[in-house]
């Protein structure tokens, strides 16, 4: 294994670490804002269950990533370096703005971007981009009407129960959906930097002849994303869970269960969805269930404007990053 695949292994989980950072908020901030946990026993309850994840799903995420992106061939060192400097610097603005865009979209966009300027757009996989720009769209949907469904589900069921005994069942019940969610997001997240370690590998020559994930990625990146959970962004938990809908452990139960629905099919299926746009949807859809302007509406248009800013910026960022690097080999 040369120097150079060593520093990109390194900076690939990296963005792993940026990604638990980052994203640590999704599935943490209902279940601090409801007062079930503490931050600190929240970032260490989905730490857990981001590492243990990858005993409950297979790796079809991770060869979503690695091999139907961008086509193989045009992988190499210096496109690797190019699209995580893209998506790691896009992970950092948006953390420092406190904006909940998606670390996995703008891993994506940097891939697109780095293949763009070296290859030009032939060399990307259309059914797999398609595929994923497509579910920036329904993920956030799916997220809302789930939550909505949920919702309406236990309100009806508990509509005569005393609302401190509700409280009660939920605070319980939370810690349950907040694990849930935390091993969709560790299934989910994770495996798009195996995808992009097991791509870099093959291409050195370092797997073998066919495509394949061996197990000391798949560890070290759900090690990575449980200690970058560890060390999460408490901005990103503020607009989270309290600045898109305030919300009490019944709502918190029925968002991350919802939008941890979402993420299992999606993991199951091998499709690289985002976190932050499922767990937004589904809190905004628990909170209209109240009345609609129980959703700060402002806000969640700031949200979805980062959401769709991200893949291009990204990519524009990784195309920076290809053209300045031909020191790279």
């Amino acid at each position: 294994m040369t120097l150079t695949v060593i520093f990109l292994t390194a900076l690939a989980l990296l963005f792993d670490f940026l990604n638990g950072f980052h994203d640590s908020a999704n599935s943490i901030a209902t279940i601090v804002s409801t007062r079930v946990l503490t931050p600190r026993q929240a970032v260490l309850w989905a730490a857990f269950f981001n590492f243990v994840a990858f005993m409950f799903f297979g790796l079809h995420v991770a060869n979503t990533i690695g091999k139907g992106i961008v086509d193989i061939a045009v992988i190499n060192n210096r496109f690797i370096f190019a699209a995580l400097t893209g998506a790691c610097l896009w992970n950092i603005i948006t953390w420092f703005l406190g904006l909940p865009s998606s670390s996995s979209h703008a891993l994506i966009g940097g891939m697109a971007g780095a293949a763009t300027v070296k290859a030009g757009t032939s060399s990307l996989v259309l059914s797999g981009i398609i595929k994923t720009v497509t579910f920036i769209f329904i993920s956030p949907v799916a997220g809302l009407i789930l939550g909505l469904v949920m919702g309406t589900l236990v309100y009806w069921i508990f509509r005569k129960s005393v609302p401190s005994r509700v409280d009660h069942i939920f605070r319980i019940g939370q810690m349950v959906s907040a694990a849930l969610y935390s091993l969709g997001h560790g299934g989910n997240d994770a495996q798009k930097t195996m995808g992009i370690i097991a791509s870099l590998w093959f291409s050195a020559g370092l797997i073998g002849p066919t495509f394949d994930v061996p197990w000391s990625i798949i560890l070290s990146c759900q090690a990575a994303i449980a200690l970058g959970t560890m060390f999460g962004g408490w901005r990103i938990v503020k607009t989270m869970g309290q600045k898109v809908a305030r919300l009490r452990p019944v709502d918190g139960f029925c968002a991350e269960t919802g939008a941890a629905v979402m993420l299992f099919f999606a993991g199951w299926m091998g499709i690289p969805v985002s976190t932050t746009h499922t767990i937004t949807g589904a809190i905004m859809g628990v909170g209209s269930l109240k009345r609609l302007s129980a959703v700060r509406w402002g806000v969640a248009g700031r949200i979805v404007w980062a959401w769709i800013i991200t893949m291009p910026c990204a990519g524009a960022i990784a195309a920076i990053a290809y053209m300045a690097s031909p020191f790279i080999k």
